[in-house]
């Protein structure tokens, strides 16, 4: 029974125990072993502590008060509740509570009575037994229902509310049809109103059965941190107090069963907290009785309304007794006298609250998200939540792939979600969004194209959720930064800023639906584009690192012999000029960059995870004398509490070092985070031949540091309506000169490749002699992409399809299926798709990033003759 009284009581830590007037249970002590204790065995430790059998002739005022208002309970109800004997007496061994139609001109239409036993029977934990017959017709609203008797965490609802049995216009006709047989158990607690929450559950009673023809004993067990409901000794609902999941640092990741909750502040600090324990179920109740008249929830359902008729000579909620029971096994908690049956906490008894889950701890990492922009991301499907249709990928007139949403006649919102339940995708996962390191520079973004308005006056909005919808905000378009609301046929951006969406009550750091709507149930007859949905900031300036670079070494890094006794030093390189250069003798050691002994200097590279690389150039001079030895790369972090060791050629694609050669190598940081290391503290780089294979070693190092190469890094626009300077477009063996021609916007000039017969051919572009691209400070974030569509497919009929990469003379190579770089999808005839081949996937298949200076796409070999296709905006760039 929702309660409106909003009064905040101080936050108390003092133990409240039963507050049973007069009954001397303060010195209750037991010594029971709960090992021993069998809770499938019949409960025989309940003990009476408290009832009202109502076998006098009067309402017993030492344990029940009448309350008097006209308020109408929070809920808009009708009826003033008074403490005339007209609403409420005994007689014939029950209580009855009256609803009567009132006197003319009276404030209510209607009169009724509410007692409750505040201050005379307080309770905490326990079973609670009321035996009742319920009255019926269309208004009615009989509650019995406990609230909390000090409010210890604020008004209502954040100490809490517990609805033992309640129930609506008994006897008259649901929606579906039937006749009305439902009574409920709910609580509610969470956050001020009105972002409330509550929980709970209904029954019907077997075979047909109206809690308004007979009496029917309901109860619920009150235990620490678990509620259970009964009807007629059936148990048919379980809360309980939300469990937490930690992960191995004891840091929440989330909740392995999420149930209530509780928000108050923390008296030690001042923060205000979400709880996940026992509270606000953990307090002094008091019990109700009412019989409420009208009120928000019966008026708006069944037969909608109040009857009239059905109040003319009273409607009477009869009351048999009201019994509480403590567990005499364990009074401090209430365990031990669980009257349970099997699968009590199965799907269909255990109910889920709703707690906001918490996030998981942010790495601290700055990203941006690319949810939408013309090619499908799998993680965050397009979606229509509740009207039915599919939203539709389609190429505007305007040079945009955009997906198309509509709206008819059942009201939804449509945008964009990555909610396991929502990805049909085998290749998407559930993958909520950490804004949280770009909160004070980031914004949401999205383009947005009406092509009809809906057919009655509407508010566009925006709406974005968290954790499962946990924490949401939602805001008109006309109050995002832009100001315009959407006008058909128009292209218009839209943007938010996080912090205001923060502000708004979203928690950015599990983002995980967006959506973009006109308002719910206002939308008939809309239609409209959406593209370029993303959520970014300004990423930069990142830290870095530099060990050793143009001839100078960091004399907080120095050059650094472990155990061998030498000095490492900085001779002249033919090639380079002043490097640094490493000598292992016969004692095993192992070398590289270290700050001094006791600085306690050590670099975070945290905001370099996604895109960051330990990179340096390695050329050896003479080689161990040992033929066998393995050259090793290792990297320490917080005085080797972490640390991860790989092959040398882990960094090269597989190269392993020539002597005589300078060699770039190159080492991801997420990479190196995936495999144990705690990238926030690094304190030693080490480069050596594996422990006691070194001896004989010389060897340099250069260009040695610790960065974000996309930083101010500029990709290689191939192709862009034309061929860029140094590449061609190429016929390998066929002899063909492939053309640009014309096509309609958005592409303009594009290549086009033809395969008119014999000889078979791989086409593609090439770069010129002496010429090729070093994607090598890509590699984090970067990838080869390119536009492309079939005009004519081989004149033997559909083939397989292929994407190729090589490095100058074929000297690394890497060639997969075309579809891999579209999320499986196979190239369509007539239709453009993007693809997008990332730098790191091709990096460890085996490319030389360093080199790159043909790339090609072509029919399977044997296959092609007959075949016309045409490629657009090849680049090797951050994406």
């Amino acid at each position: 029974m929702y309660n409106s009284r909003m009064t905040k009581g101080a936050l108390v830590a003092a133990f409240i125990t039963l507050g049973l007037s007069g009954c001397g249970f303060d010195d209750v002590k037991t010594e029971s072993n709960f090992d021993d204790f069998d809770t499938t065995a019949p409960v025989d430790d309940w003990q009476l502590v408290w009832s009202d059998e109502f076998s006098g002739n009067r309402i017993d005022t030492n344990k029940w008060t009448f309350e008097v208002d006209c308020r109408g309970g929070g809920n808009q109800e009708r009826q003033c509740y008074t403490d005339n004997p007209e609403n409420a007496f005994v007689s014939d061994g029950t209580l009855k509570i009256v609803a009567l139609p009132a006197e003319e001109g009276a404030e209510q239409p209607y009169t009724s009575a509410r007692l409750n036993t505040r201050y005379k029977g307080d309770f905490k934990y326990g079973r609670i037994e009321v035996r009742a017959r319920m009255p019926r017709g269309q208004g009615t609203w009989p509650a019995a229902w406990m609230m909390p008797t000090d409010a210890v965490y604020g008004g209502w609802p954040k100490s809490g509310e517990i609805d033992i049995v309640e129930a609506v216009n008994l006897g008259t006709q649901t929606a579906e049809g039937d006749v009305e047989t439902r009574v409920y158990g709910t609580l509610h607690y969470g956050r001020d109103a009105p972002n409330n929450s509550s929980s709970g559950k209904a029954y019907t009673l077997p075979n047909g059965v109206n809690p308004a023809d007979g009496f029917h004993t309901y109860a619920i067990e009150w235990q620490e941190g678990e509620i259970r409901w009964y009807v007629d000794g059936y148990l048919y609902q379980t809360q309980t107090r939300s469990f937490e999941r930690f992960n191995s640092r004891g840091e929440t990741v989330g909740l392995r069963h999420r149930g209530w909750f509780a928000e108050f502040f923390n008296q030690a600090t001042g923060d205000l907290e979400v709880v996940y324990g026992p509270q606000p179920f953990d307090q002094r109740f008091h019990l109700i009785l009412n019989l409420a008249v009208g009120g928000n929830w019966p008026e708006n359902v069944n037969e909608g309304g109040i009857d009239p008729d059905a109040f003319v000579d009273g409607q009477v909620f009869e009351i048999d007794y009201v019994r509480v029971y403590q567990c005499g096994a364990n009074p401090n908690t209430g365990r031990g006298c669980d009257t349970i049956r099997a699968g009590y906490k199965d799907a269909d008894t255990l109910v889920q609250g709703e707690a906001p889950i918490p996030s998981p701890p942010s790495d601290g990492v700055p990203r941006n998200l690319t949810i939408f922009d013309g090619t499908p991301n799998p993680n965050w499907p397009a979606w229509d939540c509740c009207g039915g249709s599919t939203p539709e990928l389609v190429d505007d007139e305007d040079n945009n792939t955009a997906y198309r949403f509509t709206v008819g006649a059942e009201p939804t919102v449509n945008g964009f979600v990555s909610r396991s339940a929502f990805i049909t995708d085998p290749e998407g996962v559930a993958s909520p969004f950490d804004a949280s390191p770009i909160l004070a520079t980031g914004s949401v973004s999205f383009d947005i194209k009406v092509l009809s308005q809906p057919n009655a006056d509407s508010t566009w909005l925006f709406k974005i959720e968290s954790n499962s919808g946990s924490t949401d905000a939602e805001l008109p378009i006309s109050a995002s930064q832009e100001g315009v609301p959407p006008a058909t046929g128009e292209w218009q951006t839209v943007t938010y800023s996080l912090q205001e969406l923060a502000d708004a009550g979203l928690d950015v750091s599990a983002i995980d639906v967006i959506m973009v709507f006109p308002a719910w149930g206002t939308g008939e007859g809309a239609e409209y584009l959406l593209t370029n949905v993303e959520i970014s900031a300004p990423l930069g300036p990142f830290p870095s690192l530099t060990l050793f670079a143009d001839g100078m070494e960091n004399p907080d890094w120095p050059m650094w012999d472990c155990c061998g006794g030498t000095v490492p030093m900085i001779v002249e390189d033919e090639d380079r000029g002043p490097v640094a250069e490493f000598m292992i003798g016969e004692a095993p050691t192992v070398m590289g960059f270290r700050p001094p002994e006791g600085s306690g200097i050590q670099f975070d590279a945290t905001a370099l995870l996604v895109d960051g690389v330990v990179q340096f150039d390695m050329k050896i001079v003479d080689p161990p004398s040992n033929p066998d030895a393995v050259w090793l790369f290792k990297i320490e972090s917080d005085g080797a509490s972490s640390e991860v060791e790989l092959p040398l050629s882990a960094g090269n694609a597989g190269s392993d070092p020539v002597v005589g050669e300078w060699q770039t190598y190159t080492f991801s940081m997420q990479n190196l985070s995936d495999l144990g290391l705690d990238v926030s503290a690094i304190d030693v780089l080490m480069i050596f031949p594996a422990w006691d294979t070194g001896n004989g070693a010389v060897y340099r190092v250069d260009e040695a540091r610790i960065y974000n190469p996309s930083e101010g890094s500029e990709g290689l626009t191939v192709f862009e309506n034309n061929i860029v300077d140094g590449w061609s477009l190429w016929d390998c063996c066929a002899g063909t000169v492939p053309q640009i021609v014309m096509e309609d916007e958005p592409y303009g000039a594009v290549a086009q490749f033809e395969i008119p017969g014999w000889p078979e051919t791989v086409l593609g572009f090439l770069a010129d002699d002496g010429v090729s691209f070093d994607a090598s400070n890509l590699v984090a974030n970067g990838a080869i992409s390119f536009d492309m569509r079939i005009v004519e497919q081989p004149s033997g009929g559909e083939t397989d399809w292929f994407f190729k990469v090589e490095s100058s003379g074929a000297a690394s190579d890497v060639e997969l299926p075309l579809s891999a770089g579209n999320f499986g999808q196979e190239p369509v005839t007539g239709e453009w798709a993007r693809y997008t081949f990332s730098l790191q996937d091709l990096f460890d298949a085996g490319l030389d990033l360093t080199d790159i200076n043909v790339i090609m796409v072509f029919p399977a070999w044997g296959s092609g003759q007959g075949t016309v296709y045409q490629i657009d905006n090849v680049k090797i760039a951050n994406f």
